[in-house]
């Protein structure tokens, strides 16, 4: 495996370093003509301000010492894409840096509205990292209560929201799961003044979801059960599934759907039905 990581180590940056000229580089467009097309092992050492020898040791996949600061100079020269640049660190040996946005692909946001539309009848919404809630299809409106002005968090209103705790039947359950989820998200991230934002908020709002922090557990993303009671079809049961998309690693796409009990699935799509938002339309306690 080693030596198959070295391999591609080497294909990989000769094959990036190909496809750099010296004109976009920086470099002066004289030269004469070169055997290989791209920039010289080198050039890439003068312009990531590493040793010559030190490069073509790195491009051999030799044992040598490297740093982030290096990678990303080499990174920097090679234009490599944000997905190229963490595949350069694993090639290396080396943990991937937090992935980010490419600039092309900020605007997706279109896309990603279609896609949890298209989930409906079954609930979907989309978190920011910090559990913001960025967007939500009607289903999610009509079965978990999310609304203008008061879905502003999902890790706050799961405390705080007395419309969404009341429908919630599996809430003390799932509570510790939720919290445990959320400090994964902070460990990652122990100086992101957003995550503190929100953690400062729910603390103070929510004595609940204080003692359950101070259990400090530790759980990954991934599928949850849900138990609901809605006030016009009754018990629902859901399972909910976390799913992120690489290009967008700043969002999280919720998926809900219904497990075969309580007969959801056809209540869903009552609730979704020209009928259903009717009546939803009427103030139903709870």
């Amino acid at each position: 495996m080693r030596s198959q990581r070295r391999d591609e180590l080497r294909e990989f940056l000769m094959s990036r370093r190909a496809r750099v000229s010296p004109q976009e580089a920086g470099l002066p467009g004289g030269g004469g003509r070169r055997r290989t097309p791209g920039l010289r092992r080198e050039e890439v050492a003068v312009l990531a301000g590493v040793g010559a020898s030190w490069y073509q040791w790195l491009e051999q996949g030799r044992d040598i010492s490297v740093s982030p600061q290096v990678l990303d100079a080499v990174a920097r020269v090679l234009r490599l894409s944000d997905a190229e640049r963490r595949h350069l660190y694993l090639l290396a040996g080396m943990n991937p840096p937090e992935p980010r946005v490419a600039p092309e692909k900020r605007d997706m946001c279109d896309g990603l509205r279609r896609l949890i539309d298209t989930w409906m009848p079954y609930p979907a919404h989309i978190m920011d990292a910090y559990y913001n809630c960025v967007m939500y299809n009607d289903a999610a409106a009509l079965v978990l209560g999310m609304r203008p002005g008061v879905t502003q968090n999902c890790l706050v209103d799961f405390f705080v929201d007395p419309l969404y705790r009341s429908r919630s039947n599996s809430w003390e359950r799932n509570a510790r799961t939720v919290v445990a989820q959320f400090r994964a998200a902070c460990a990652a991230r122990p100086e992101d003044e957003g995550f503190q934002a929100v953690l400062a908020e729910v603390s103070e709002r929510s004595p609940e979801f204080v003692a359950l922090w101070a259990e400090r557990g530790i759980e990954d993303q991934g599928q949850v059960r849900k138990e609901l009671t809605h006030p016009l079809v009754g018990s629902l049961v859901v399972e909910s599934t976390v799913m992120k998309v690489p290009a967008r690693p700043d969002l999280m796409i919720v998926l809900h759907t219904p497990l075969d009990e309580e007969n959801t699935a056809a209540k869903l799509e009552w609730l979704a039905s020209p009928e259903g938002r009717r009546d939803a339309m009427h103030p139903v306690a709870g």
